[in-house]
């Protein structure tokens, strides 16, 4: 039998080429050892059953920095950012409990009206017959705004969220990365941290107030974080508040275009806004995956997991996963359970802000209907050089007057 792709490697979801790769390692071997890859030997989680497992018995599968944290890629030894994601219980409950009011319900249906104006604004301002870039006009400006609100950051200052976004995530082997080395990851991100300091400082001495700053400041659980961690927590917010919401609204667009009888679908009959919404979000998938080190010996779908051996769950593959998703290969608004999918994760690391991202790309879809955009894309999607955000760069398009 031929080897195995390296499916960690960043190329394949650059030229956007991992389909076949993860069709055939469900098919042929489910939990795969790769026994060699640029990150030390991993196990390759494919098939949604299996990575539901995983997700679920965070006993067994750790999210914890001390035993290598989330990414396939280790942190550089001695620069971990520790932040909840990459806690296991009992300091991952109180840190997350401490931001999740702010995308609560009651608070959602109060930041929908100033969502829906700033995502009128965006769309009622772009050029007409003229190509621009969607990811920047549209994408990145109504993430950036939504988060400079989470945070009640400077409105003038929004775009370098984004920026230290980009910097959190980026790969410094990529040429066209914004940082090209540790060090200079680093340096932006201390600089991250005296800006959102100065902010915290301001916030602490103040009664407390309803945006994440001020909450953290004034939570037990968060108030006197170590520096790393302060970087590391932030790092998460703002990831996490920006690429998937960014990502799939700009995926969503090609999605749509590329199948527009799923639109006219939604064209005749609103309430499959919602099922819309949950398909462009596993049609993205943003997070293309989670790993995990297991902490004891386990049998998973046959395999022995060896204590300490890093599990990767991919998500991009449980999202394609025929024995769990109807003709996953196509997109398909109306499937009869639409928010089945894994790219909020699931269990205590399930994304915190998973309603306020569908909400965003609902209001998104429901202006653009309702001007009935002539939208076309004018050029191939520029995709991240990444094997963990599925992002995309720059999408040119037209909107035809």
């Amino acid at each position: 039998m031929a080897e195995h792709a390296d499916v960690s490697d960043p190329r394949l979801y650059r030229e956007d080429a991992w389909l076949p790769h993860f069709a055939r390692l469900r098919r042929e071997d489910p939990v795969h050892r790769h026994a060699d890859s640029p990150y030390g030997p991993y196990w390759s989680v494919t098939r949604f059953a299996d990575i539901m497992k995983v997700e679920l018995d965070h006993a067994t599968y750790s999210s914890d920095w001390r035993h290598g944290g989330i990414q396939i890629a280790d942190q550089p030894q001695g620069q971990d950012l520790p932040n909840f994601i990459r806690m296991d219980p009992p300091r991952h409950t109180a840190q997350r409990r401490t931001v999740a009011p702010i995308v609560a319900p009651s608070n959602l249906a109060n930041m929908e009206g100033i969502i829906r104006e700033r995502t009128q604004a965006v769309l009622d301002g772009l050029p007409r017959n003229q190509t621009f870039d969607w990811v920047d006009r549209v994408s990145t400006e109504l993430t950036a705004m939504m988060l400079a609100t989470l945070f009640d950051f400077p409105w003038a200052d929004r775009r370098k969220l984004t920026h230290w976004s980009d910097v959190a995530i980026a790969n410094i082997a990529d040429a066209d990365a914004v940082v090209k080395s540790e060090a200079e990851r680093m340096a932006e991100l201390m600089q991250m941290a005296e800006i959102m300091g100065d902010l915290w400082k301001e916030r602490a001495a103040r009664p407390p107030k309803f945006d994440l700053i001020s909450m953290m400041a004034h939570s037990e659980a968060t108030q006197n974080l170590p520096l790393r961690e302060f970087i590391g927590t932030f790092g998460l917010l703002i990831v996490g508040g920006n690429d998937t919401t960014r990502n799939s609204m700009t995926g969503g667009l090609i999605a749509a275009l590329e199948n527009p009888g799923e639109i006219a679908k939604v064209r005749a009959d609103a309430g499959l806004l919602p099922s819309l919404v949950s398909e462009t979000i596993r049609w993205q998938t943003p997070v293309i995956h989670m790993r995990r080190t297991a902490t004891r010996d386990v049998e998973l779908a046959g395999r022995t997991i060896r204590q300490g051996d890093k599990v990767v769950m991919w998500y991009v593959s449980g999202n394609r996963d025929e024995a769990a998703i109807d003709e996953p290969e196509r997109f398909v608004v109306g499937r009869p359970r639409a928010r089945h999918h894994l790219s909020f994760g699931a269990g205590i690391h399930r994304c915190v802000g998973d309603r306020l991202a569908e909400m965003q790309i609902r209001i998104l879809w429901e202006e653009i209907l309702k001007r009935d955009l002539a939208i076309e894309i004018a050029g191939p999607p520029v995709r991240l050089y990444s094997n963990f955000i599925r992002g995309i760069r720059a999408l040119p398009v037209l909107i035809r007057a």
